[in-house]
């Protein structure tokens, strides 16, 4: 018995001495399980928390207002504005101001937003380019109105150059206020029963015909004003200044000739034209920036190719702009419009030595192939060169070499070397022949060589092997548009090779609106074409007849609303033009 009793004893104490042991291990697998279903709870969540803002559904309403405000101001009322101000019209300062109004209403809910949602895209550059631009853009503001003022001291000092302030014209002046005050004139609601000026009524009196005639140089509110008279109170108007007789519009008439005189004006002017000619660009930039921070693409190493692509895109993009403004007339003083150029005599020494739209174009092409051989390889920068890599750098020495041999075309003393083989084989007195004259083709540049090389561009583009079915499908797509701008430009070059423009004004190709057509949504939808978007689009069970409808309505609005800014713009001219004219007319009268 006590052998069995000492037996249970040690066995109690084994236990005693295990069970702690078993518990603590029990408590670790339970604390395992525990921290093992955090760990899936915790990856669940993160799996399930949003990768970009446009997938994030707190405050959405923020981000819209933000979104179509900015919309509003960048690409309706500024682009008004810089039309209004190319035109030098009056009408651009209050455009301007809106801008800014509009801006600041646009900027409250964006930094409302980014305060109110965590930070999904870390250090992203649309927000401080947004800041800079904007900045950029009141600077453009603040010189305008500074420009302003400087004209208006500028008309007061001739003015008073002018009309001197001397005694006999100080009294001539006492002379009719008097006059005035004794007679008031007719007012429209007046049956003029007794208020004649030679009537005998009470209170009448007899007028000389000096102060008559001085008289006649006020305004009589019973008559209506002409064309001449309301540019004539419009521009008194302006005199008054734009922010009217306040302090601050004192502020800038009395400070404003402190600084904007001599050489910091001709700065400011240039600074001015500078911004006012890039401003839409920097738009454009701060918007595109805007997609890949809200679609929450280009992150680490991926954002070479949606930059690549973005950049390459939004270069097409502005180059079917400026075909659309060829075709609409705005470079028609400088030969661009398919017509003939205007002389030195017509439109001055500076205008008259610009190249042609081809040498233009055969220059960015050259130019974007020299740089671009650089640029290939920077996403795998220190990596192995691929097939791709040397596909690409393939086609930016084609676009080197074409760009350099439309350069050459457009020489006129290359093209005088060409003639040597011919012109040598005969005596110089034979030239009066009209067999020895330059073809009629000579006055109007044809130049096939941009097209051609866009042309094989997009037939590139158009069968380059993709990763996936929708990111060939969507290449495919945009390599079609180039082809079709090609084709519509060969059009052109064929109807005005039979038939070369003899006139100044522009002779508006229809092909070319086809041509600006498919560049303008060739380059959208080659900015579309990065991975990251292609991604995207597959993650949303989108196709490519999503991004092909899309990109067509918007195009098709986007050339109607520049076809719309352009009329402004020649509206505008046409309105200063006149009153300028008027003004002339009467000062020739006075």
């Amino acid at each position: 018995m006590a052998r069995i009793r000492v037996l249970l004893l040690s066995t109690a104490a084994a236990l005693l001495e295990v069970l702690p042991l078993v518990a603590a291990h029990g408590d670790e697998h339970n604390g395992g399980h525990m921290n093992m279903h955090e760990d899936s709870k915790l990856q669940t969540q993160e799996s399930d928390a949003p990768h970009s803002y446009w997938s994030l559904s707190e405050h959405t309403g923020l981000i819209y207002a933000h979104i179509a405000l900015e919309v509003i101001a960048w690409f309706i009322i500024l682009p008004v504005g810089v039309m209004l101000s190319i035109a030098r019209s009056r009408f651009c300062l209050p455009a301007q101001f809106t801008f800014l109004i509009v801006n600041a209403l646009a900027l409250l809910p964006g930094f409302i937003y980014n305060q109110s949602t965590p930070e999904l895209y870390e250090n992203n550059a649309h927000s401080k380019m947004g800041w800079v631009f904007t900045w950029v853009a009141s600077a453009w503001v603040f010189m305008a109105l500074v420009e302003m003022y400087v004209g208006r001291r500028k008309h007061s000092t001739e003015h008073e150059s002018e009309h001197p302030m001397t005694a006999a014209n100080m009294a001539q002046y006492q002379r009719v206020q008097d006059t005035e005050v004794a007679c008031p004139p007719r007012w429209s609601n007046d049956s003029g029963q007794g208020t004649e000026r030679n009537s005998a009524s009470v209170g009448s009196h007899s007028r000389s015909p000096s102060v008559e005639s001085e008289d006649q140089q006020f305004i009589n509110p019973a008559r209506r004003f002409t064309a001449d008279e309301e540019d004539h109170l419009n521009d008194n108007a302006e005199k008054r200044g734009f922010l009217g007789n306040k302090s601050v519009d004192n502020f800038f008439s009395r400070n404003v000739a402190r600084f904007a005189a001599g050489r910091p004006l001709k700065i400011m002017r240039i600074l001015y034209i500078v911004i006012e000619r890039t401003i839409l660009i920097q738009g454009f930039a701060a918007f595109m920036s805007g997609t890949v921070v809200y679609g929450g693409i280009g992150h680490g190493g991926a954002i070479f190719n949606v930059m690549a692509h973005y950049v390459k895109g939004g270069i097409f993009f502005l180059y079917g702009l400026l075909t659309l403004g060829r075709w609409t007339g705005t470079f028609a003083e400088l030969g661009w419009a398919w017509n003939v150029k205007p002389p030195r005599e017509v439109v001055g020494r500076r205008r008259a030595a610009i190249p042609s739209a081809e040498f233009t174009e055969s220059f960015v092409i050259f130019l974007y192939g020299c740089t671009n051989v650089f640029m290939e390889h920077m996403a795998a920068w220190g990596g192995a060169w691929t097939a791709q890599d040397l596909e690409h750098v393939s086609i930016s020495v084609m676009f080197f070499g074409g760009g350099l041999l439309g350069m050459i075309i457009e020489s006129s003393k290359m093209r005088d070397l060409l003639n040597n083989t011919i012109l040598d084989s005969q005596a110089p007195a034979q030239y009066a022949d009209e067999s020895w004259q330059q073809p009629r083709q000579y006055k109007f540049s044809m130049n096939p060589l941009p097209g051609l090389i866009i042309l094989l561009l997009g037939k590139m583009m158009s069968s380059h092997h993709q990763d996936s079915m929708l990111s060939a499908m969507i290449h495919s797509q945009w390599g079609g548009m180039f082809m079709g701008f090609a084709l519509a430009r060969a059009v052109t070059y064929l109807t005005l090779y039979i038939s070369p423009p003899t006139s100044y004004l522009p002779s508006r190709p229809p092909s070319e609106i086809i041509a600006s057509f498919c560049l303008i949504a060739g380059g959208i939808t080659f900015m579309l074409s990065n991975k990251d978007t292609v991604a995207a689009l597959e993650s949303y069970k989108l196709d490519a007849m999503f991004t092909f409808t899309v990109t067509m309505g918007l195009v098709a609005l986007i050339m109607a609303w520049t076809t719309v800014l352009i009329a402004i713009k020649g509206w505008a001219t046409r309105k200063e033009s006149r009153s300028r004219v008027s003004k002339t007319h009467a000062g020739v009268l006075a």
